[in-house]
């Protein structure tokens, strides 16, 4: 699923090919789950924002916004395979030589926008799995994040840097007795973090994830500011280029790359091993990421490190993750109404589909090193 940083790299192209030009042309599908799901369709997309002029765009964690000449306001989400292409243009995170990925129009499409003037600009928002979410805000521009879906969500850490202070955080780390990961994956804490920038910022404040998030002390608290800032605003500054990612990170080493059976480790030789907490895969240095407090009860304690690595560039299956507030709510809505499952047999939902994935192997949605 694209993190903070990379819906931030999203944005950054947005405002560069897109921003200042009139959309001359619009096509969609009427696609009644990335759209309906959302209470829009298509054709009331393409009617809303065909022949408007572009302003601007913004960015709330993983949620991300195109500001037209006049309401209302596309505002999307990718969910775990979305992306927005642009002809001509490498917008990708990761690195994909494969033929598809050239075509155009693009497989799976759920809108193509195309601009006016003699420099057309062509974009198209793909999604091969329809877990993403594509609706109007009916609001002024400026005003979007004051409604659904952005309001019910936390604080940004880039774009919210001065709110999301060290008193913020002990307060909010304070007020809950869950583990840290699972504290910093819940969209309605803080948006934007993922599982594998959860695990950077915990492995750089040299924090177990699966501690209290109550238990922590006011050390590891400026810690845990401290590396939460530092990774996020260094991933967005980089435009989620991994390749250009400090040779320090966990992330650079993580992805099972090596022989198989052959554990994951650092540079200095210290081993990563790979945990189930709150039902997401976490990558961890034992080592450096200590115990100083209680853990959650239960927490699996697997080490899946000596899993066999991907070829070079292969795309990998998507990790685990967490899923929006807002998801969460059409999950809960669904379990009211869905007749109960036979024995063994999981609820089939839109949350567990986007959670079957593995976080295991190479993270596709990243540029890979050669």
């Amino acid at each position: 699923m694209p993190e903070l940083a990379e819906v931030s790299r999203i944005v950054h192209f947005i405002r560069q090919h897109l921003v200042g030009k009139t959309l001359s042309k619009v096509s969609t599908q009427n696609d009644d789950i990335v759209y309906g799901k959302v209470g829009t369709s298509g054709s009331e997309f393409q009617q809303a924002i065909e022949g408007k002029k572009v302003v601007g765009a913004g960015q709330q964690g993983k949620y991300f916004w195109i500001a037209m000449s006049s309401p209302p306001h596309p505002v999307m989400h990718f969910g775990m395979t979305g992306w927005l292409k642009i002809r001509n243009t490498d917008t990708y995170y990761y690195r994909t030589d494969k033929p598809e990925d050239k075509e155009w129009p693009p497989k799976y499409w759920k809108f193509l926008l195309e601009t006016d003037g003699d420099l057309k600009t062509e974009a198209a928002f793909v999604d091969p799995r329809r877990l993403a979410r594509i609706r109007l805000v009916d609001c002024p521009a400026e005003e979007i994040r004051k409604y659904s879906p952005l309001k019910e969500n936390g604080p940004d850490p880039v774009a919210d840097k001065e709110a999301v202070s060290e008193s913020w955080l002990g307060d909010k780390l304070k007020s809950k007795k869950v583990p840290i990961k699972a504290l910093l994956l819940d969209q309605a804490n803080i948006s934007g973090i993922g599982n594998w920038m959860g695990d950077e910022i915990l492995y750089h404040a040299r924090i177990h994830p699966e501690q209290y998030s109550n238990s922590l002390n006011d050390d590891q608290i400026k810690k845990l500011h401290f590396s939460l800032h530092y990774v996020c605003s260094t991933s967005v500054d980089l435009l989620a280029d991994s390749e250009k990612f400090p040779e320090d990170w966990l992330f650079n080493h993580r992805w099972g790359k090596g022989k198989k059976n052959t554990p994951s480790v650092l540079p200095n030789g210290e081993r990563i091993t790979f945990l189930t907490v709150g039902g997401r895969t976490s990558a961890v240095v034992p080592s450096m990421q200590k115990k100083t407090g209680p853990v959650t009860k239960g927490a699996s304690g697997e080490d899946t490190s000596d899993m066999p690595s991907n070829s070079k560039r292969k795309r990998a299956a998507v990790p685990k993750e967490e899923s929006d507030s807002e998801a969460k709510g059409e999950a809960s809505k669904s379990k009211k109404t869905a007749p109960k499952p036979p024995a063994k047999q999981p609820v089939k939902s839109e949350e567990n589909e986007e959670e079957k994935s593995t976080d295991l192997g190479r993270r596709r949605s990243t540029r890979l090193r050669k």
